[in-house]
């Protein structure tokens, strides 16, 4: 039977819900789609927010054959067979190979895909939840534009549920909705996929059958999507709260489903600078240390020394104070723009800069604010 999440999938982009930077008016996707311009393209971004249906819906716009693969199960033959000995654009219609979980091929298999992107026999549009400046190789990433999806909002994946539940004719109480929008956190399938079961299980929804439901369903470790992110948020909060039992179970888990141990060491860098920061800066040394050794072990032995990344990181005193004053100062690059450097503060390499007093009263050791006349007043760490 056909899930519901694919059932509600969008036929036209007037349907779509979200993603309002990309595909409303004027904006690239929309263009690009009303244009009918070719071109090939990432979409990045959390699970559940629409990757596939704006491929699918491109696909359409373009009058372009629409081909899909997972790069979980497929590999170069799949490719080839796609692609076809006589090539895309042999009869004059495209052909748009989609391949979602990008990040989960290999260079080697990227590299593959490149002479068939380059020579537009394919119109390549792949999906990631993962950075692709990390998990793409240059030469691909450099021939294709980046388009990053944010996570629905609220009233977004509000409207899906209504629309979902007028679709399947059943009343969804405003208690029952406003729990089943916090579960999804801005995923709609994860939405629309505990509606349907609740809906199979129970036949009523409510409050209370929506938490049986979920508390009814098998675990599993989906690397294709939610418990992926599931299970890697509660590895990482079980960290920053120094819970090491519980970060090590995480740990387990994602080592027993086959997660790239490459993921789970990226995450761990990234969580010794922004968690444990300047309370033991060693952390990101040791981080690192795993990095490497994940990157030139590999499975099965390199469980071993994530582990013990895992049990030092879990144990640092933690320290946030780098990470808010990076947030914060961004904020103020973001709200302010390029606010004027104090002149005593301007490279002066030339005698014009000199006689506009760029560099004049400079002291090293000054105790007057360096930051610009707008934003003297701000303090970005917190003591």
């Amino acid at each position: 039977m056909e899930p519901l999440a694919s059932k509600m999938r969008p036929r036209t982009l007037d349907e779509f819900i979200g993603q309002a930077h990309l595909v409303g008016a004027g904006k690239p996707l929309r263009e690009a789609m009303d244009q009918k311009r070719l071109f090939s393209f990432l979409l990045w971004g959390p699970p559940g927010v629409g990757k596939t249906t704006l491929a699918r819906l491109y696909a359409k716009a373009v009058d372009a054959e629409f081909h899909e693969l997972s790069a979980v199960e497929a590999g170069k033959d799949d490719i080839k067979k796609i692609v076809g000995a006589r090539g895309a654009m042999q009869f004059g219609k495209p052909k748009v190979l989609f391949i979602d979980e990008i990040h989960r091929f290999n260079k080697a298999q990227q590299d593959f895909l490149l002479p068939f992107v380059e020579s537009g026999q394919i119109i390549f549009i792949a999906a990631t939840t993962e950075n692709p400046s990390f998990e793409v190789i240059p030469a691909l990433l450099s021939r294709c534009r980046v388009f990053v999806l944010n996570e629905l909002t609220e009233e977004e994946v509000a409207l899906i549920v209504d629309r979902a539940a007028k679709s399947l004719k059943i009343k969804v109480p405003k208690a029952a909705r406003e729990f089943l929008v916090a579960l999804a956190n801005g995923d709609a399938r994860q939405a629309l996929g505990v509606l349907e079961q609740a809906h199979d299980l129970y036949k009523t929804i409510s409050v209370d059958t929506l938490k049986e439901t979920i508390q009814s369903s098998h675990i599993r470790y989906d690397k294709k999507g939610e418990e992926h992110y599931n299970t890697i948020s509660a590895f990482i909060k079980s960290m920053r709260a120094s819970q090491a039992d519980a970060a090590m179970y995480y740990l387990a888990r994602m080592v027993e489903a086959g997660e790239d141990p490459i993921f789970i060491a990226r995450r761990m860098v990234v969580f010794a600078s922004e968690d444990v920061g300047l309370a033991q800066p060693t952390a990101l040394v040791v981080a690192n240390a795993v990095f490497r050794a994940c990157e030139t072990i590999g499975y099965p032995e390199c469980a071993i020394n994530l582990a013990h990344g895992v049990a030092y990181l879990a144990g640092c005193k933690k320290d946030r104070s780098a990470y808010d004053a990076l947030r914060a100062a961004q904020a103020d690059v973001r709200e302010q723009g390029n606010v004027p450097i104090p002149l005593k503060l301007r490279n002066a390499p030339t005698k014009l800069m000199k006689d506009l007093d760029y560099g004049k009263g400079y002291d090293k050791y000054d105790n007057a604010s360096y930051l610009p006349e707008k934003l003297k007043k701000r303090q970005y760490f917190k003591k």
